[in-house]
């Protein structure tokens, strides 16, 4: 059984790194050719790199899709931290 955990557990720091990656990657070469268009800080890419790295993969793509549904012209944004 400890086995187990401990393999589902690799998995979810790994596919936490991969998310992560592709956020960088974003943050890189995407966001720059957007301008600033987030209404919250951190911005939501931030935010999203905060989530996984402390809740997993699971959660943290949860707390990331729920932030990204906020972001929209009619939420006045603003401070919105990790909790």
């Amino acid at each position: 059984m400890n086995k187990i955990v401990y393999k589902l557990k690799e998995i979810n720091v790994y596919l936490s790194k991969v998310c992560i990656y592709l956020i960088r990657f974003y943050q890189k070469y995407i966001s720059p050719l957007k301008g600033p268009t987030c209404r919250f800080y951190p911005t939501c890419s931030q935010y999203a790199i905060e989530a996984f790295k402390k809740y997993g993969v699971i959660k943290g793509m949860f707390l990331t899709i729920k932030r990204i549904l906020k972001c929209h012209p009619f939420h006045p944004g603003g401070y919105d931290p990790l909790k």
